[in-house]
């Protein structure tokens, strides 16, 4: 199972960037959701983690495409609502695709025109979602079952439901407040990836 990072689009881009800088070894993505900074500020970022040798196969840039392509950065993630996987794939073959969805149809809609993976969510319940309820984690079952593509997990993930996350046979999760809210994002990151090795085991 592997582990993604969200940024919270709540810190200024310096204590941004080291966060990222203090967990890239840990994480196997770090998915930029800076909605909203600038792109001259996203692209600050950027550079910053760039100049700190931070992987850029480690780096998902949430929607900018425009950002992504300038700054060679191998993938993007789309949101529900706004470009045309097919269309961005037919510009950028090269670009791997992320595709954000809510359900079973949204995902195999997503692979249907070149998805490299879906972002499935929210699987339970979280702040940032307040008073909306769950999807749950019965449609990932389904998609495991139809989908060739990777499935990652966001919403309420907290580390003791990364067990009911293995058991859908998901993918991967993806975690926001979980890490970059922590007190000592590190260490919490390095609980996500404890909690995965754990659960493997069982």
């Amino acid at each position: 199972m592997k582990l993604m990072a969200l940024t919270d689009d709540s810190q200024p881009i310096s204590v941004l960037a080291q966060k990222i800088i203090q967990i890239q070894q840990i994480v196997d993505y770090i998915q930029i959701r800076e909605k909203s900074k600038t792109p001259k500020e996203v692209v600050t970022l950027l550079e910053y983690l760039n100049e700190r040798s931070v992987p850029k196969d480690k780096i998902i840039v949430n929607s900018h495409l425009d950002i992504a392509v300038s700054n060679s950065i191998p993938t993007v993630h789309l949101p529900e609502k706004g470009f045309s996987i097919k269309q961005v794939k037919e510009q950028f073959p090269h670009l791997k695709i992320g595709k954000s969805v809510h359900d079973y149809a949204g995902a195999k809609e997503a692979e249907h025109h070149g998805a490299d993976y879906v972002l499935y969510g929210h699987c339970f319940e979280t702040n940032s979602k307040k008073g909306k309820v769950p999807n749950g984690l019965s449609p990932i079952n389904e998609m495991k079952k139809n989908l060739k593509i990777p499935v990652f997990a966001i919403g309420g993930i907290h580390v003791d439901r990364v067990q009911a996350l293995l058991d859908v046979k998901a993918d991967g999760i993806a975690v926001m407040s979980g890490i970059f809210s922590a007190t000592h994002p590190f260490a919490a990151a390095n609980q996500y990836r404890e909690a995965i090795k754990d659960a493997n085991k069982l």
